[in-house]
């Protein structure tokens, strides 16, 4: 039996009968009551203007635990603003006191407003905040005015500045949605004096208007970005103090790569009092820009709660603290983004309290310092941009724009309420526009995704579980296809190589009936069930049950119809989706147990690397471990494990590149629904050659249960979400491209790229040899199929490199596969590598 839960962030709605019509009696009264000022039949920037009447909340979640308590409150400090001064580009006060200072008067009913009168100031409008010392800044708080829309903040940039005076580029750019809830606006944790607010269209489009009731800022969250661990090797570590009489708790004990030994301050047979320091000594000078702190495994007794971090080139004299702040009291992993680079040999931590009070002491399992990431080996990540929604679901479409949607709320779910509030980012421009879709009656919240042969993107159960939507990118248009025989939420989806689709699994959504297979024909858009396609046999050992067993699965299209379910399970199958279907156990994925929310990527024909997971959905350790599977040589899939993650991860989400390398983002060690506990920062990317994971440059974000990655046109890769959890502090409305380092000259330009000049058509044959011309001599092309991820799971991404010859100066014939089971009808990125391996910008081409 499924046991239902809510989330406690979530209001139920009051029941009211005709509630359509009462609704629209007091909205007539109050505009009769409360007449607005008007200006071209649009409402006015007055204060007063009658605010939008938001939609009455479904009911809670019936599916999903609470958000835990780490969720309600952000990983960054609020600031204090004693102090602080705010001056702007322009601000009302003919009309009344909308001076900018009123965004840090702690009074949400007064305002910072642009000019309206006599005369509205056209926008951009800015707001710039002085705080008067150097800081680290991560996030700017948005609280809309609290009576009124006009002025409510759309498209939105923030750039930050030591002096006031040079800017730069943008940190952060994005839209938000057109309503009253407070936003927050991530960014790259950097020192900064000044931080600026600038608005570029009002979210409503309501007139040039521009406001906000409160301005709060965020510090330090512990996670520094664009950095990388420094190796270790030879350094060595002495401390104020340690213990030795009872135990072995020397400073070098930090140091080891072993969290569970651990440095101590001495407590026996007398406590050395506070402070405490710890000194690392990396034995030759280089620029350092973070340290992580990773507390004892076993026990709590000396967790660093307040804490300074001082450098030095010569181990005697010290500098003033390069980071500061106070550590909460529990196991995660901590973090000091320091104000500036420096460039030093010694690292001093100092702790002047315990984080639960409990005593003098202070002790840490491991601590690890970072410096700024090198391009040329560890990529670069742009500005983090801002969504009008939590994205939990992305398509990559034809005409280089994504997809993204969310549920009937922009930061919720919960119920099954027939829309489902969704975005489109332009990949040209960067620009986010959003959309609630009505017409299909579909919540499409934790649903099955899979790209159609045309390109158009089909969209299964969820929220509304026996629902189906199909999003075509040709007409910007949402319709409705046939209902599933079988009601579902987090199931998988593949197409097949018929052109047709399959399902399966998803018990979360939809009552506790089987979820055996079933499969959408494109011909009629007909759902046709699978008797011979039980799900049982797929399904992992989840303690909850079918609830959680049969979700998320990793599903391989092959020839002929057939599917290779490869996933989270540890037992493979063979899946024929003809006739009635019937499913045949394939042997097991090498020594792997259950892996849910890990995944799994097709790098090459016919071969795939799974990575991470947990033996459960939640609340136990995930994995390290990453496996090939193999489909070529018989009928029995050759399973191997290839080197690991330096991170633990689930909830990660991984990407096949043109290369044929596979990028992972984001996840958990310990995967918590909701939470931002355990992330792993850092990205990895794996080299088939090899089989081995590099670091690379650390997020700015965490992205874990409810994010997304997707390949791009371009060959960069997106990543956002996470989240979704109502009034809590970890939803992450955002994302942030990633351009690897095959791109980069070690100054963090681009590479010279080669061109694909001619000879790619809008649509091709399987089997069809194209006479592609290009600028340059290049050594390889690779398709590469668009994708669609939610949950940690994109079925659709797949690498297929592909055979050609050389017919002239950059004039190749190039032959698409001629298996529909090899190369997928559908949309693909074709690229051209050049002989270090840097792609050029993909052609899209429709295949089959």
């Amino acid at each position: 039996m499924i046991r239902r839960f809510a989330l406690s962030v979530f209001r139920r709605p009051v029941r009211l009968r005709s509630r359509g019509l009462i609704l629209l009696a007091l909205t007539a009264t109050l505009v009769a009551l409360l007449p607005l000022f008007t200006s071209g039949g649009r409402a006015s920037a007055g204060p007063g203007a009658l605010p939008m009447a938001d939609p009455p909340a479904p009911p809670p979640a019936p599916h999903h635990q609470a958000a835990p308590a780490s969720a309600m409150e952000p990983a960054a400090p609020t600031l204090p603003r004693d102090g602080w001064t705010a001056t702007a580009s322009d601000h009302e006060t003919v009309r009344g006191d909308h001076r900018p200072l009123r965004v840090l008067d702690g009074d949400p009913n007064t305002m910072w407003h642009s000019r309206w009168s006599p005369t509205a100031a056209a926008l951009p409008h800015s707001i710039t905040i002085d705080i008067k010392e150097t800081a680290v800044l991560s996030a700017l708080v948005y609280r809309p005015r609290a009576t009124g829309t006009n002025g409510r903040i759309g498209e939105y940039a923030i750039h930050l500045s030591a002096d006031g005076v040079a800017w730069g580029a943008a940190v952060a750019t994005g839209t938000l949605a057109d309503d009253a809830t407070v936003k927050t606006l991530s960014f790259a944790p950097k020192g900064a004096r000044f931080i600026r607010l600038t608005a570029t269209t009002e979210a409503g489009g309501r007139g040039p208007f521009s406001s906000a009731g409160e301005i709060n800022l965020l510090g330090d969250p512990g996670t520094a970005a664009s950095v990388v661990d420094l190796p270790r090797e030879g350094w060595t570590a002495s401390a104020t103090s340690f213990e030795t009489a009872r135990g072995a708790h020397a400073p070098a004990a930090a140091l080891d790569g072993d969290p569970d030994t651990l440095w101590h301050s001495r407590w026996s047979p007398t406590t050395a009092p506070f402070p405490h320091s710890i000194t690392i000594d990396m034995k030759t000078a280089r620029p350092v820009s973070a340290l992580s702190y990773e507390p004892r495994r076993i026990g709590i007794n000396g967790r660093i709660g307040a804490y300074t971090v001082t450098t030095s080139l010569n181990g005697t004299t010290f500098s003033t603290p390069v980071a500061s702040g106070s550590w909460k009291d529990d196991d995660t992993l901590k973090g000091a983004t320091f104000t500036r680079t420096v460039t030093a040999r010694y690292v001093r931590l100092t702790a002047t309290s315990e984080a639960g009070g409990r005593g003098p002491w202070s002790s840490a399992g491991e601590i690890r310092v970072s410096g700024p990431a090198a391009p040329a080996a560890h990529g670069v990540w742009g500005k983090v941009t801002g969504f009008p929604l939590v994205p939990v679901a992305t398509a990559v479409l034809p005409n280089n724009k994504m997809l993204a949607w969310s549920a009937y709320g922009i930061d919720r779910f919960g119920g099954s309420n027939g829309y489902t509030q969704t975005a489109i980012m332009d990949l040209t421009t960067g620009r986010v526009t959003q959309r609630r879709v009505d017409n299909t009656g579909h919540d499409m919240f934790c649903p099955g995704i899979a790209v159609l042969k045309d390109g158009r993107v089909l969209v299964t159960g969820g929220s509304n579980a026996e629902r189906a939507s199909i999003y075509d990118p040709a007409t910007d248009a949402w319709a409705s296809t046939s209902d599933m025989n079988i009601a579902r939420g987090y199931q998988a989806m593949t197409l097949l190589s018929t052109g047709d689709a399959f399902v399966l699994g998803g018990s979360w959504s939809g009552g506790s009936s089987a979820k055996g297979g079933e499969v959408w024909s494109s011909a009629n858009g007909t759902w046709r069930k699978l008797s011979g396609v039980p799900v049982t046999t797929t399904m992992t050992a989840d303690p909850r049950g079918a609830y959680r067993a049969d979700n998320h699965q990793w599903l391989h299209a092959t020839s002929n119809g057939r599917v290779l379910h490869l996933g989270p399970s540890k037992q493979i199958n063979w899946i024929s989706t003809s006739g009635n279907g019937t499913i045949t156990a394939a042997g097991r994925r090498s020594d792997s147990p259950d892996a849910m929310n890990g995944n799994a990527v097709a790098y090459d024909i016919g071969k795939l690397l799974t990575l991470g997971g947990a033996t459960a959905y939640e609340n136990v350790k995930a994995t390290r471990r990453a496996y090939t599977v193999d489909l070529n040589g018989g009928g029995t899939p050759i399973s191997s494990r290839t080197g690991d993650m330096a991170y633990a991860r689930a909830f990660g989400n991984s990407v096949v590149m043109p290369d044929g390398k596979v990028a992972v983002f984001g996840g958990q060690s310990f995967p918590v629904p909701f939470s931002d506990a355990t992330s792993a920062m850092t990205p990895e990317i794996w080299d088939p050659a090899t089989g081995k994971f590099t670091r690379m440059a650390s997020m700015a974000v965490p992205r874990n249960y409810h994010s997304v990655a997707n390949l791009l046109p371009d060959g960069r890769i997106f990543t956002g979400g996470g989240g979704l959890c109502g009034v809590c502090a970890t939803n992450h409305p955002d994302g942030a491209i990633f351009t690897p380092p095959y791109l980069l000259n070690a100054d963090g330009s681009e590479k010279t790229r080669p061109v694909i000049t001619g000879g790619v058509p809008a649509r091709a044959a399987n089997g069809t040899q194209l006479a592609v011309t290009t600028d340059a001599d290049v050594s390889s092309f690779a398709l590469v199929r668009a994708g669609a991820a939610t949950h940690s799971t994109d079925n659709d991404q797949r690498r297929v490199p592909l055979t050609f010859r050389q017919t002239g100066a950059g004039a190749y014939d190039v032959t698409v596969p001629a298996d529909p089971g090899v190369a997928l009808p559908g949309t693909y990125f074709l690229f051209a590598l050049n002989a270090e391996g840097v792609p050029s910008k993909a052609r899209m081409l429709t295949v089959g």
